[in-house]
C-alpha cells in the first residue's frame, strides 16, 4: 500500500490526496459514510487527517486516521501538531500509530492555542515542527530521541511537512523549505495556490532548496500543491484578507463577488469553473495536488472527474 503510494508520488502521473477534518464528536461514522457516498476514495491516492485545526477541539487525528485507513484500505497521512505534545508524547503517539500501520506523518507546529474554543488552553511547544521531523529521523534508525534502541523497531515512517504558498520575499520560504528538507521531510504540502505564476515560483525555489539540502532523502523529495476550491465569495474574501501566507489574485475575488450577486447557484457555477481551470493549470506544472474542501467530498469527486 505505501510502496504504491510512494511510487505514484514520485511518478509524473496525477497524484491526489484529500484532507479530512475529524468531527467535533465521538464517532467518525458520519465522515466515513460521506466519503463512501462520494466515491472519492476510488479516485485519490490517499487522505490526510487534520489535528485540531485552529486549536478547535476535534477527534484525535491518529485514531481518526486508523479508522479511515482501515475502512478504505488506502494510505492516510496523520497530522501531528507540536502545539499539543512534548517529546515524550510525540514519540509515544508515533510508536502507537506505527503498530496500526499509520506511517505517513505530517509534521506541523500548529495554530496558536489562543485561537482555541476550549477555556484557558496552553500550548506545549518544545520547538517547531523540525523537532518532530528529527524524532522521526531517529525512529527510522531504530532508536528513540535519546538514542536508546527500540525493540521491536518501528516500520519506516514517511514524514511530510508544510509551507506557506506565498511570501513577498520567496527567499524566506526557500529557507524554511530547506530547513525542513534537512530535517528529513520527504514531501512538502503547500497552502492553497490560486495563481499559476505563484505555483511556478514555488516549484523553482523548492528545487533550489533540494539542491542545497545536506540530506540524502531530499533528492527524491516532492512538492505537493494545496488546492482550495473557490466556490464561495465569502470564503475567498476571508482567505485573501485574513489568512497569512496565501495570495488570491484580485481577478478571482472580483469574479466571485460578481457571481455571488446573482445567487448561490451562479456563485457555485462560476467558482467551480474557476477552480477547475486553476487545477488544470497547476497539474501541468506539477502533477501533485492536495485538495482541501472542509469535508465536501462530493466536490472533490466532481473536480477530479472534470479534468
Amino acid at each position: 500500500m505505501f510502496e504504491k503510494f510512494c511510487n505514484k508520488l514520485h511518478s509524473n502521473k496525477s497524484f491526489f490526496t484529500v484532507e479530512i477534518t475529524p468531527p467535533h464528536g465521538a464517532s467518525m461514522n458520519p465522515v466515513l459514510e460521506s466519503i463512501k457516498k462520494s466515491g472519492v476514495y476510488k479516485k485519490v491516492d490517499g487522505f490526510s487527517v487534520t489535528d485540531n485545526p485552529l486549536a478547535k477541539l476535534k477527534m484525535s487525528a491518529i485514531l481518526s486516521a486508523i479508522r479511515v485507513q482501515q475502512s478504505f484500505n488506502i494510505p492516510v497521512i496523520a497530522t501531528l501538531s507540536m502545539r499539543d505534545r512534548n517529546k515524550l508524547s510525540l514519540q509515544s503517539s508515533l510508536l502507537g500509530a506505527n503498530d496500526f500501520n499509520i506511517r505517513l506523518i505530517l509534521a506541523l507546529t500548529g495554530d496558536p492555542a489562543k485561537l482555541s474554543d476550549q477555556p484557558e488552553v496552553k500550548g506545549v511547544l518544545e520547538r517547531d515542527s523540525t523537532l518532530l521531523l528529527s524524532i522521526i529521523y531517529r525512529l527510522n534508525n531504530g532508536v528513540d530521541y535519546s538514542n536508546k534502541e527500540l525493540n521491536p523497531k518501528p516500520k519506516p515512517i514517511i514524514p511530510f511537512a508544510v509551507s506557506n504558498s506565498y511570501a513577498k520575499d520567496y527567499k524566506t520560504l526557500q529557507k524554511r523549505m530547506l530547513k525542513k528538507l534537512n530535517y528529513g521531510a520527504r514531501a512538502i504540502i503547500t497552502q492553497p495556490v490560486f495563481d499559476i505564476e505563484n505555483a511556478k515560483k514555488l516549484l523553482e525555489i523548492f528545487e533550489e532548496a533540494k539542491a542545497q539540502s545536506i540530506r540524502e532523502t531530499s533528492k527524491n523529495a516532492k512538492l505537493i500543491f494545496g488546492q482550495f476550491p473557490a466556490i464561495r465569495a465569502k470564503t475567498i474574501n476571508f482567505i485573501a484578507d485574513k489568512v497569512p501566507g496565501i495570495k488570491v489574485p484580485k481577478a478571482i475575488i472580483d469574479e466571485m463577488n460578481l457571481a455571488a450577486m446573482d445567487g448561490s447557484e451562479k456563485e457555485f457555477e462560476v467558482g467551480f469553473e474557476l477552480s477547475k481551470n486553476i487545477l488544470q493549470d497547476i497539474l501541468k506544472v506539477n502533477p501533485r495536488v492536495h485538495l482541501m474542501t472542509h469535508n465536501r467530498f462530493e466536490l472533490c469527486t466532481k473536480l477530479i472527474d472534470s479534468l
